[in-house]
């Protein structure tokens, strides 16, 4: 990492936010072993996450800064960040991959809260969890999910530029569609080109594009793309997660491949027409269910019809919130959300679409260049 992602003074904030609701809840310190949580409060920010051969931990006290407890391979980058106490281990270790220097951080605190519930992961070992419980009994172990992912939820003004930023370089991308997609391509060769378009246009990276191809619709949308060719009366449909430092777009694109029947045509301006629905009025004191409900009437589809329709975005391609029947998140401003309705037709077929938003004080504001009603048809 050249340079930080962001001043200083951005981490110090998200830190006295966390430690203020840590006070009202009555919470010693949060714990984290997972890399969004690590880089949300230091700024450090590696591919070393790849590999599960290290556990690296944060601890952040009631006062003062975070403490990191890491692996010695990261001492170096950890150091050019804003973070003072840094604690290394050697890792991978035959006996204790840092466990005993963990548990003697952790013995300070009585109260220690950690993500617990939906959409959380413990990333080390179960066994050396279990140990670490063991060294510290004298501590509480308790949910910390709320308190994290509220914070999370609300976007900075620096982050939102970031995420302004990404998204704009995925439409800039879709917008050479014409140019990058025709019939008879293998669609192995139109994830490679686009994903090539993206880093041309100046994304960092392309984690995630996952995308399908069908006559009149596409069905499997997560499998790796396969050689078969595009053809006329083909549906292509292309969900990118591209980064800029760090930070997530995500929203897709259909395209028609010569023509569009009736059926496809109708489809996607109901998709779009179900954005447009929640758009309207997703506010401030608005329920992220409330957004759900608005998409699923427009798509005639009851709650239990769809899984969610859309979530919170950021620093990981998927956040907190969802967009679900039973999420009665409060809407706040800064929030930033996708909106992703779906529509069945038929065996095997169905369309999807998506655009990212920030919630403000009045109408949202579309991150994504939006994507007209009528599907773009590619003659080429």
């Amino acid at each position: 990492m050249s340079e930080p992602d962001f001043p200083e003074d951005e981490f110090a904030a998200r830190t006295h936010a966390a430690q203020t609701a840590m006070r009202v809840q009555d919470f010693d310190a949060l714990f984290f072993t997972t890399e969004a949580e690590m880089r949300y409060f230091t700024g450090f920010r590696t591919l070393f996450w790849q590999s599960p051969t290290r556990s690296w931990f944060l601890v952040v006290p009631v006062d003062g800064k975070p403490i990191a407890v890491i692996p010695q391979i990261g001492a170096h980058l950890m150091a050019s960040t804003w973070i003072d106490d840094i604690r290394t281990f050697s890792a991978p270790h035959p006996v204790d991959d840092g466990i005993n220097l963990l548990a003697d951080t952790l013995r300070a605190f009585a109260k220690i809260a950690m993500p617990m519930g939906r959409e959380s992961a413990l990333r080390m070992p179960l066994r050396d969890f279990q140990r670490l419980r063991d060294l510290t009994s004298g501590a509480e172990y308790l949910d910390g999910t709320e308190l994290v992912q509220s914070l999370r939820m609300v976007k900075s003004d620096r982050e939102i530029a970031l995420l302004r930023e990404i998204c704009g370089i995925g439409s800039a991308a879709f917008a050479r569609a014409p140019e990058l997609f025709h019939a008879d391509q293998p669609l192995s060769e139109v994830f490679r080109s686009f994903r090539i378009e993206l880093l041309r246009q100046g994304a960092d990276d392309v984690p995630y594009l996952v995308g399908g191809a069908g006559q009149g619709g596409y069905g499997d949308v997560i499998s790796p793309p396969s050689t078969r060719p595009l053809q006329e009366g083909d549906v292509l449909m292309l969900d990118t997660g591209a980064t800029r430092n760090g930070y997530f777009c995500d929203f897709d694109r259909n395209f028609a491949i010569g023509r569009a029947s009736e059926v496809v045509r109708s489809a996607h301006e109901t998709l779009v027409r179900a954005v447009e629905a929640a758009a309207a009025i997703a506010r401030p004191g608005r329920t992220c269910a409330d957004l759900f409900r608005a998409m699923a009437e427009v798509l005639g589809e009851g709650e239990g019809d769809v899984g969610r329709l859309g979530h919170g975005l950021g620093m990981q391609l998927t956040e907190a919130p969802s967009l679900t029947g039973f999420d009665e998140t409060l809407l706040r401003e800064n929030m930033v959300l996708t909106l992703e309705p779906s529509l069945s037709l038929g065996p095997g077929r169905m369309m999807v679409h998506e655009e990212n938003i920030v919630i403000r004080d009045g109408a949202p504001e579309f991150l994504t260049v939006r994507a007209a009603p009528d599907i773009p048809v590619i003659t080429s």
